[in-house]
C-alpha cells in the first residue's frame, strides 16, 4: 500500500484536505480516557495533529518513510515507520503493551489492510472493554453540478482501470467492510456516521488533489496521463464559467466506530 503513494508523497500532503474537528470531537467524546492513540497508515500526520490537541500522547505509524517526512513534529507524537505486517512482538515493542491504548484510528486507509490481522492487533492493544476504534474515508469531492459532472466522467471512466479493487469499499461509504466491533455508547449500530469539510481551492489545487490519488500515480507507471491537455481544459471551463477563481470544495466523511467490548478477551 505504502508504495502506491511513496512517489506523490509531497501531492499527499499539499492536496488531500484537513478533517473536521466535528468529527474528531465526536470520536473523542467516545473515549472514556484520552491516555494514548494509535494513529494507523497516518501518511502526513494529518489525523494525528488532529488526535495531539486532544491525547496526551500519539503513535503515528505508517509503512512509507517518505510520508512520514512531511508529518508535523509534534512534542506529543511519536511517528514510527513499520512494516506492513508487524508480530505480536513487534506491536508490543514498538507501538504499545497489551490492554494501554485508549482509541486506534485509521483515516481513509483501513480498506487497504490485512483486516483479519489488523483486526486482532487492535484488539490486543486496545483497553477492554471500553477501548474505541475509529476507520474513515472521503468520497467527493463536490463544486457544483456542471462541475460535478465532469469530475464524475473523470473518476468513473478515465481513473475507473487504475483503482485497486479496494478502492469500491470507499466508493461504498464503507458500509460493506467488516467491522467486528460493538456500537460505542448511546448507539445501536457502528455506522457509517457522516460528517462533512470544506477546502477553499484553486484549480490548479485542485489538480494537485486528482495527483495525490494512488490511482492518478498507477496510470503514469504505465505511461498514461490522466490529466491529459484536453481533459484540463474540460476541468478548466467547467471552472471558471462562474469567473469565481478559487471555490469551497465539499467533501464526505464515513466513519465507522466501535469499541473493543469484551472482543479483546477472544484474542
Amino acid at each position: 500500500m505504502a508504495d502506491l503513494f511513496l512517489k506523490q508523497a509531497k501531492q499527499y500532503s499539499e492536496g488531500r484536505p484537513s478533517y473536521p474537528h466535528e468529527l474528531f470531537d465526536f470520536i473523542a467524546s467516545k473515549t472514556h480516557t484520552h491516555d494514548l492513540a494509535w494513529d494507523v497508515g497516518t501518511g502526513n500526520g494529518q489525523a494525528a495533529a488532529s488526535l495531539a490537541g486532544i491525547f496526551k500522547n500519539v503513535i503515528a505509524t505508517d509503512t512509507s518513510l517518505k510520508q512520514l517526512e512531511f508529518a508535523p513534529k509534534l512534542p506529543n507524537v511519536r511517528y514510527q515507520c513499520t512494516p506492513p505486517f508487524m508480530s505480536m512482538a513487534e506491536l508490543e515493542r514498538d507501538i504499545a503493551a497489551q490492554a494501554s491504548v485508549d482509541l486506534v484510528t485509521i483515516a481513509q486507509a483501513v480498506h487497504w489492510f490485512d483486516l483479519p490481522n489488523f483486526y486482532q492487533q487492535v484488539k490486543w492493544v486496545l483497553k477492554s472493554p471500553n477501548g474505541v476504534i475509529a476507520a474513515w474515508c472521503c468520497t467527493g469531492p463536490e463544486v457544483n453540478d456542471n462541475f460535478d459532472s465532469v469530475f464524475l466522467k473523470f473518476y468513473n471512466i478515465d481513473a475507473d482501470p487504475y483503482w485497486d479493487p479496494a478502492r469500491k469499499l470507499v466508493d461504498d461509504k464503507y458500509k460493506s467492510i467488516n467491522f467486528p466491533f460493538e456500537p460505542v455508547d448511546g448507539f445501536d449500530h457502528t455506522g457509517p456516521f457522516e460528517f462533512k469539510l470544506e477546502r477553499l481551492m484553486s484549480l490548479e489545487e485542485f489538480f494537485t488533489y486528482l495527483r495525490s490519488w494512488s490511482a492518478y500515480q498507477i496510470a503514469r507507471e504505465k505511461g498514461i496521463e490522466l490529466l491529459r491537455d484536453d481533459v484540463r481544459e474540460e476541468f478548466k471551463h467547467a471552472w471558471t464559467e462562474d469567473g469565481v477563481d478559487q471555490k469551497v470544495v465539499k467533501f464526505r466523511v464515513h466513519l465507522r466506530v466501535g469499541k473493543v467490548g469484551n472482543l479483546a478477551k477472544t484474542v
